[in-house]
């Protein structure tokens, strides 16, 4: 997966515009998960061919056998991919795929719920896709009528998110994708990553369109999260008053604690994103890993529980990631009707319970000296009550320690003392108990 923060342009050289200058803030810093929401038209059809292991897919069709739902607007319109043969006998020839607002039916979604579940599983930030790539806006908005509001689910979705997380006393953020818009194009399909940047409006026109989108929703929810996607049109990059700098400068004048992510394709940014990929250890720089519970955001119906996380898995996920500096944005990605599969729903419960016990080794957090040691399941995390050491295979029955925790006070996370046993090297190991050998993570506190 691309480094967005490495991908800038054009350069205005010594004309460049003047960008804020604030940076994370220590509310998302301490956040350590959110949840992405990724809802749109692709949860109609809800397919995209199975990845895994076993599955191995040449490069030059990575995109027209592409992984992500999501990614159906484009992946149909490669004549002759699986998407685009199913389409034909699913909806028929001549079926567009704007036809499928029509048949969106969100009628099973109640936000209130849909929240009270993603908080419930622990998160701090909620991030729903307000436009994806195909163009489709989920808020009522006066930009284009191409929006959930005047068709398919006939609501204001974005609004009802926003209510909702502000009840629940979650912080709300918004999924924009800046630069793609396949609605308002006229390109060939995506079948490249060169593709990815070249298939895209750069003109004035659709600089000032996403400008106004954006400009929208900042104002409408004060979101806490920008968080923007596939750059921002090169036309909308310069010293207009319509252009990104301008733009996040009156976001942050609106929202003087929000925070950005780095896909502007500019000398800018607030936290780095990882897709998809495994960090290896302490970024210096405040990120964020993002990926689907399965390998897709948008709900792929051809996936089960061999293509998805595990509740275990995603906490293991959760702890390497937070002890490396980075937040976990982890996506749920509903059916077509607004509810949350079960195999989506089994995993982040799990999460939620265990975080319920253990998330003050998460919460507020920041890394320790080092992440983890090599060749032992263990990662750290510390905070104002001392190093919080993570064994993530408890099974084994035991956790060691460093030389460095040797010695001092080791409790686990419901207050019982654990004891402690010392090793010829300077180091000492705890003896896990029964009771936590089975859970995904069994956390221990050295004061």
């Amino acid at each position: 997966m691309l480094n967005f923060e490495t991908r800038t342009g054009p350069d205005f050289g010594a004309d460049s515009p003047v960008y804020p200058s604030n940076g994370v803030p220590d509310w998302y810093r301490d956040a350590k998960l959110g949840f992405f929401v990724h809802w749109g038209l692709y949860s109609v059809p809800a397919w995209a061919v199975q990845h895994g292991e076993g599955v191995n897919i040449p490069a030059e069709d990575a995109y027209a056998w592409h992984q992500y739902a999501e990614w159906y607007g484009n992946t149909v319109r490669i004549a002759g991919s699986p998407t685009w043969e199913r389409h034909q006998r699913l909806y028929g020839p001549g079926t567009s795929y704007e036809d499928l607002a029509d048949l969106w039916d969100a009628s099973a979604f109640d936000a209130d719920a849909f929240v009270a579940e993603l908080v419930g599983a622990g998160a701090r930030y909620i991030i729903p896709t307000t436009k994806h790539h195909e163009g489709f806006c989920l808020w009522n908005t006066a930009t284009t009528g191409f929006n959930s509001a005047a068709r398919g689910p006939r609501r204001d979705l974005i609004r009802e998110f926003h209510d909702a997380s502000r009840r629940a006393g979650t912080r709300f953020g918004v999924y924009y994708s800046g630069a793609l818009d396949w609605h308002v194009s006229d390109f060939p399909p995506i079948e490249s990553d060169t593709d990815l940047f070249r298939f895209r409006r750069n003109d004035e026109h659709f600089s000032r369109y996403s400008a106004e989108q954006l400009e929208e929703l900042i104002e409408r929810f004060s979101p806490d999260v920008l968080w923007n996607d596939i750059e921002w049109p090169d036309g909308g990059k310069g010293h207009d008053d319509f252009a990104v700098a301008a733009v996040l400068g009156r976001y942050f004048d609106a929202v003087p604690d929000g925070v950005v992510n780095d896909r502007w394709g500019v000398p800018y940014h607030g936290f780095l994103t990882r897709e998809y990929r495994h960090i290896p250890g302490i970024l210096e720089t405040p990120w964020e890993s993002t990926r689907g519970l399965g390998y897709s955001f948008g709900f792929n119906q051809a996936e089960d529980e061999r293509h998805s996380l595990s509740g275990a898995e995603l906490i293991r996920m959760l702890v390497d990631v937070v002890s490396k500096n980075g937040n976990l944005l982890i996506n749920v990605g509903p059916a077509a009707d607004g509810s949350i599969p079960d195999l989506q729903r089994a995993a982040m419960r799990e999460m939620g319970a265990w975080l319920t016990q253990n998330g003050a080794a998460v919460y507020g957090t920041r890394p320790w000296i080092r992440f983890g040691e090599p060749l032992v399941p263990i990662r750290y995390t510390a905070s104002a009550q001392g190093v919080h050491v993570h064994a993530l295979d408890p099974s084994s029955g035991e956790m060691p320690l460093p030389a460095e925790l040797a010695g001092r006070e080791a409790r686990w996370a419901d207050g019982s003392i654990a004891e402690s046993a010392p090793r010829g090297d300077g180091a000492s190991v705890l003896t896990i108990p029964d009771a936590l050998r089975s859970t995904p993570v069994a956390v221990a506190t050295i004061s």
